[in-house]
């Protein structure tokens, strides 16, 4: 029985020595270990390392893309690496930039423009002064400024003079955006009759005929657009090329972009108008492990993401990179440098 003994416990502590010596990864079976690389799909990365850690990524209302998209994200990133994130309706890019600096948020969707007023301490940061605690994690998709209306009669920016017009909450991004659109076009915020509401509230108001129309800045289709389309009849405003021209020549975060037809129910014709990036940031303090997991857990994973939203479609490592006004932060480098692409940090 002794000997029985001893020959158990030793067979159990080599047991235990050779399970040691796999790491923190599991073998995967043989059809996984090497994922084909698609057009989008970035070639696999070492495996993301377990934190542990427990971050929060603030969005936008629910009724908008940041927050659909951001659930999605932060879904995959927690299934696939070691690092949970948790996403949370948030007030939009300047609200979501405040919070961080407060420390209430580690992660958070924001506007390349807005991006770069507050690193720069300009617009809408120039009361706030000037943050800088974060740094570009990656430019995901593109927001497009979407002028929806339920009156067929409004058909350019100009039609929108003494109308009533939602031009996003005061001192938003949309806001900003809303009044630069309208100045390409010679408008003031006193040309119009301004209301400073949300994307929801705004569809609501064009539903009951409050308003003539609304800015929208967000990722196309959005939520309270597609809802709205689906009980009325709506309409999206295009910008002709000479007034985007002088827009994009004045200020060149902007690009020019199509929303293609059939977008929102009853949508027949493509749409022009201008759109900025949509990027995440993260506090410079988060730790590079988990900046890296969430990269690995995104562009990783595009097919997975696209499958479940159709931003996911949009996601590239080429746009993800792009971004230049806000160094990004090491984690997100070192992901990068993996994928042979190299990104300027601090």
């Amino acid at each position: 029985m002794k000997k029985f003994l001893s020959l158990l416990v030793a067979v159990m502590m080599m047991a235990t020595v050779l399970a040691g010596c796999g790491g923190k990864t599991t073998e995967k079976p043989a059809d996984t270990q090497a994922p084909t690389q698609t057009d989008t799909q970035a070639p696999a990365a070492q495996a993301p390392a377990a934190t542990g850690a427990e971050l929060t990524f603030t969005t936008g209302g629910s009724s908008g893309t940041y927050f659909a998209f951001g659930s999605v994200l932060a879904g995959q990133v927690s299934s696939s690496t070691g690092t949970k994130v948790t996403a949370v309706e948030g007030k939009g890019s300047q609200g979501n930039i405040e919070l961080m600096d407060m420390e209430g948020a580690q992660l958070g969707f924001v506007q390349s423009d807005v991006m770069s007023y507050a690193y720069e301490g300009t617009n809408l940061f120039a009361d706030f002064g000037k943050v800088d605690c974060f740094s570009t994690v990656a430019a995901l998709y593109m927001e497009q400024v979407q002028i929806v209306t339920c009156d067929p009669a409004i058909k350019t920016v100009a039609d929108l003079k003494g109308k009533n017009v939602s031009i996003g909450d005061s001192g938003s991004g949309v806001y900003y955006n809303a009044i630069d659109v309208l100045g390409a076009y010679g408008l003031t915020e006193e040309d119009i009759n301004p209301t400073y509401q949300g994307f929801g509230d705004s569809a609501e108001a064009l539903k009951d005929g409050k308003i003539d129309a609304a800015f929208v800045v967000a990722g196309a289709p959005t939520t309270a657009v597609t809802e709205l389309s689906s009980s009325k009849d709506t309409y999206l405003v295009s910008l002709d090329k000479e007034h985007i021209d002088a827009l994009i020549a004045k200020s060149p975060y902007y690009s020019e972009y199509t929303i293609p037809a059939g977008t929102y129910s009853g949508m027949t014709e493509d749409t022009t108008t201008v759109a900025v990036g949509a990027v995440v940031i993260a506090r410079n303090d988060v730790a590079e492990e988990d900046v890296y997991n969430f990269c690995a857990g995104v562009f990783d994973n595009i097919d997975a993401i696209t499958a479940v939203h159709a931003k996911g479609g949009e996601l590239n490592l080429d746009f993800a990179t792009s971004v230049t006004s806000v160094p990004y932060h090491p984690g997100a480098a070192k992901y990068f440098a993996e994928q042979g692409i190299t990104v300027p940090t601090k």
